[in-house]
């Protein structure tokens, strides 16, 4: 079964989102990280049983830097965290989901990931990622 991990918020600058996320939460980020791989730094923020994940490009060719140019800073994915990340890509691929990663990768915050394409999830992108010690 998933359950919601994160939710993903593409923003222009990490800085003034920190503070700006910050007084709303009435709490700090936990952890500023960067993911070279995907061209972005990331921050997070606990909130209950959940985290809002807050994402800067660093990289002008990186995908966040090209969602924020089509559609602004906003809610960019939802994460669901998956007790076997491999089980569930080859669920989810025989399902008939559209996958973006075949294969899961190292993303922020001690997590293996993989995404589904939005085109077969009404879309939404949708991120599965499980914690590499698990």
């Amino acid at each position: 079964m998933m359950k919601l991990e994160h939710i993903g918020i593409a923003v222009k600058d990490l800085e003034s989102a920190n503070k700006l996320f910050g007084t709303l939460f009435n709490r700090p980020h936990y952890k500023v990280e960067s993911v070279e791989s995907e061209g972005v730094k990331t921050s997070f923020f606990q909130t209950g049983e959940s985290k809002i994940e807050l994402l800067e490009a660093t990289n002008p060719d990186s995908a966040i830097a090209k969602f924020i140019e089509k559609r602004g800073e906003g809610i960019h994915h939802l994460a669901f965290e998956v007790k076997d990340i491999d089980a569930e890509i080859e669920r989810l691929s025989g399902e008939g989901y559209q996958l973006i990663h075949q294969t899961p990768k190292d993303g922020a915050d001690n997590k293996r990931i993989a995404f589904l394409h939005p085109k077969s999830t009404n879309g939404v992108l949708v991120e599965l990622c499980q914690e590499k010690n698990s």
